[in-house]
This record gives C-alpha cells, sequence and structure tokens, in this order.
C-alpha cells in the first residue's frame, strides 16, 4: 500500500480550474472536489454541473467530497457522470448503507466521510459496503482551517477495525489542514489517502509540493504498512 495524494482544488484559482488541475497531472493520484451546498455546511462552492465539465477536460480521476444535504438523492448523479470515488457525509445520508450501494453499482468507489464530532464505532457495521472512509480532521465548510490533532485516534481507531479483516480493502483519507508539518502524524495514524489544498496550491510548484507530501506520507506509512 502506498500513499494517495488528492489535492484539493477548493484552494485552486476558479478562474482557470482546468488548467490547476493539469498543474498536478501526473503526480496527483486523485483531484479532490469539494461540492458543498449551503445547507449541510455555511458554504457554498461548485455542483455536479461544473463537475462534469472538469471530468471531460481532466486526466486525473475525481473524488468529489460531497458535503450537501439528502446525498441519497444527489450523490448517485456524481457517480454516473464518472466520478471515480464519491463520498457523502454519514451525518446526512438517511440510509447510508443503500446509499454506498447505489454509489458502487453506478461505477464509483464508495466513501463515508465522518466529521470531527461523529465516532466511527456506530458505523463500524457499514464497512463492508465502503471502499474509504474520510475522516475530517477540521470541521467541514471552508479550506484553510487550523489541523485538528486530536482526530487522530478516530484515524488510529479506523484503521484498528480493518486490521485481522482481508475481506475489506477500504481506505482511509484524511482531509483538512493537511500539510509538511501535519501529514506525516495522520500517516502514523493508519491514513493513506490525503488531502491537501493550500500545501498543495498556494506554493509555486505544485506538482513538487505533491511530491514532497507523498515522500513524507511515505515515511509516516511504514510504521504500521508492511
Amino acid at each position: 500500500m502506498h500513499a494517495q495524494i488528492s489535492p484539493s482544488i477548493l484552494s485552486a484559482d476558479f478562474a482557470r480550474l482546468a488548467d490547476e488541475c493539469e498543474r498536478v497531472a501526473g503526480v496527483a493520484d486523485w483531484l479532490h472536489v469539494d461540492v458543498m451546498d449551503n445547507h449541510f455546511v455555511p458554504n457554498l462552492t461548485l455542483g455536479l454541473p461544473v463537475v462534469q465539465r472538469l471530468l471531460h477536460a481532466v486526466t486525473t480521476p475525481i473524488d468529489a467530497h460531497l458535503m450537501i444535504a439528502d446525498p441519497d438523492r444527489w450523490a448517485p448523479a456524481y457517480a454516473e457522470a464518472g466520478c471515480g470515488s464519491v463520498t457523502f457525509h454519514v451525518e446526512a445520508a438517511r440510509d447510508p448503507r443503500m446509499l454506498a450501494r447505489n454509489l458502487r453499482a453506478a461505477g464509483a468507489r464508495a466513501g463515508m466521510a465522518l466529521k470531527p464530532g461523529t465516532g466511527i464505532d456506530d458505523y463500524a457495521d457499514l464497512l463492508p459496503e465502503l471502499d474509504m472512509v474520510l475522516i475530517m480532521t477540521v470541521e467541514p465548510g471552508f479550506g484553510g482551517q487550523r489541523f485538528m490533532s486530536d482526530m487522530m485516534p478516530k484515524v488510529r481507531r479506523t484503521r484498528e477495525l480493518l486490521q485481522g479483516r482481508p475481506d475489506l480493502d477500504i481506505w482511509i483519507q484524511v482531509d483538512g489542514g493537511v500539510a509538511d508539518e501535519t501529514i506525516e502524524q495522520c500517516a502514523e495514524a493508519g491514513a493513506n489517502v490525503f488531502v491537501a489544498g493550500s500545501a498543495v496550491y498556494a506554493t509555486d510548484d505544485p506538482y513538487l509540493a505533491c511530491q514532497k507530501l507523498r515522500t513524507l506520507a511515505d515515511t509516516g506509512m511504514a510504521s504500521w504498512c508492511a
């Protein structure tokens, strides 16, 4: 297992979005697209029409993080559009088990996101339905927030739930404040997919920034990943 880097385009220049995505082509494993509806979170970003256009304009697979109300209704359309991974917030889903199944049936990896105040143990029975668990390391809604190191026990607990389960191939993603100074501790705790916004797009060279983040993450993962 190797570290995967998913640059968040929330920190990119929206006036040049396709060009910004191509700046990390070949080094990024995913493009992380934050969809916010000003209902589930107090911010409004972009939606399905923009994602559909991006899918035709970029070469890197899209990882859609849906911070929206009623994902049961809206999330499958992102999978049907061609997103490689679609993550919904369990706090917003009416039937997360069925939603995960619908996402998979539409051809996407199914991800479940947890806000900082939401524990993983209550949803352990859903793990066989999932391809990824996203542990938020900030409160969802805005980029540029300070990293919450007190989320690392939740990352560790999620990794513990997966140990000894060869039937489960589930990635653990972290999102929020991930940067050179924080990514290694996320990796040591058990994460293997890392969303980074400002740490990539606020630099002079996003490509090199992704390379550095991957090296640091691989170092941290060495403590548990054979």
